[in-house]
């Protein structure tokens, strides 16, 4: 479908969104670290109860030109009501991990999701199915090309998503996240089910 043709629809800039009302975020009595091969199969059998999944991974981030990350270190997973955080350190977390990716029954919903794709195959040995990019699903309805969590949540919700630059930028092939790398790498996933629910699909 090409509105190319016609306007595009508005998508408020960084000024109106910072008047928004802040998107009430999942705290962490509502996030679960994962990071045993328990706590992974608890995770599984509570996110294959659902049929759709907010999704999105953080890799450490790499300094020095040429420097391959060799992530996703981290692996979040959202229903409406609770998000999940793997750490892929360890082997039965990335089994698990793995297994949840080629569930073919389940969406899994997210934003620029181009890479994250690449770097599951290469971290997880599988090609993630039933990758819905919500990017693509606002182009098609006549925004922008990249909304973005931020811009989606404006539209959607007329709300303001919060973002920590220091959480984004933060060491996540860390042994321990923080609280705050918590919060924000459940927040990505949760946004993403929520915005996928508003849109009906």
């Amino acid at each position: 479908m090409h509105h190319d043709h016609r306007e595009r629809l508005p998508t408020p800039d960084k000024d109106a969104i910072a008047q928004l009302p802040e998107f009430g975020r999942l705290g962490l009595d509502r996030i679960t670290l994962v990071n045993t091969g328990a706590q992974a199969q608890a995770a599984l059998q509570a996110l294959s109860q659902a049929r759709a999944w907010g999704f999105d991974t953080e890799s450490k981030p790499t300094f020095t030109v040429g420097e391959v990350s060799d992530g996703p270190h981290v692996l979040q997973l959202s229903t409406p009501e609770r998000a999940w955080v793997l750490q892929l350190q360890d082997a039965d977390c990335r089994a698990v991990a793995a297994q949840l990716m080629a569930m073919p029954e389940i969406v899994k919903a997210g934003f620029g999701l181009g890479d994250d794709r690449k770097r599951i195959l290469h971290k997880l040995g599988v090609e993630p199915v039933g990758v819905l990019e919500l990017n693509q699903v606002f182009r098609e309805r006549g925004y922008r090309k990249d909304m973005g969590v931020k811009g989606a949540v404006a539209v959607m919700f007329g709300q303001r998503f919060i973002k920590s630059k220091k959480a984004a930028t933060s060491n996540w092939a860390a042994p321990r996240l923080s609280e705050g790398q918590l919060v924000y790498a459940a927040n990505d996933a949760y946004a993403a089910i929520r915005v996928l629910n508003a849109l009906g699909l």
